[in-house]
């Protein structure tokens, strides 16, 4: 049995948890993280050292970094990611895209708006973080209206995974958004899938 640590209100969790229902795959989680059982426990440590939430762990022992565990998982069911070595690099791409540039805009804004974290409460910064957010969404908009469909092209993802759960958080933070067409539409579909609706919760951004 696979077991997932972390907390559901995790982003990072969040796309782990939905990959492996893609996939179909029986796991337990753990929750742990804020509010929850302690990363900085020894037992915790030992198996991730940055006390950062997803671990996967399976047969084979621990894996951490989100993006890595769901390679991993594509790879070892041999779905959700191309064989072809020029289209999986695509989806590596965007994957990392998503960890070093879009998710490098959001981190003001969403402190202040939607967790509400104490000391983000300086307006020109919120207004710049949301600025920034809504022009690496407009980079997003401009790939899904030349694909037409998913992250990629014509079929659903990794990548479709990792930023879909990015567009939630962009939609559910209140921040004035900007209109991007593709992405909208390209959201409501990911939402009729029913490995997603669990994971992009309401209450959860």
């Amino acid at each position: 049995m696979l077991r997932v640590l972390g907390r559901t209100s995790s982003l990072n969790v969040r796309k782990v948890l939905w990959t492996l229902d893609e996939l179909g795959l029986a796991y337990e989680r753990e929750d742990w993280g804020q509010g929850f059982a302690s990363v900085d426990r020894p037992e915790f440590r030992a198996l991730n050292p940055n006390g950062l939430v997803p671990v996967l762990i399976d047969e084979a022992g621990p894996l951490w970094e989100s993006n890595a565990i769901c390679r991993y998982l594509a790879a070892r069911e041999g779905r959700l990611s191309p064989a072809d070595l020029r289209a999986r690099a695509l989806v590596d791409q965007w994957m990392d895209w998503q960890t070093t540039e879009l998710n490098q805009t959001w981190g003001y804004a969403f402190q202040a708006l939607s967790r509400r974290v104490p000391g983000y409460d300086d307006p020109a910064r919120i207004a710049e973080s949301a600025e920034a957010w809504n022009g690496a969404m407009a980079i997003l908009d401009a790939q899904l209206a030349k694909t037409g469909a998913y992250v990629t092209g014509g079929d659903f993802t990794l990548a479709d995974i990792v930023l879909g759960l990015s567009a939630h958080r962009w939609k559910r933070t209140p921040i004035q958004h900007a209109a991007l067409p593709a992405v909208e539409a390209w959201y409501g579909a990911l939402r009729e899938r029913p490995a997603m609706q669990p994971w992009a919760l309401a209450e959860v951004a």
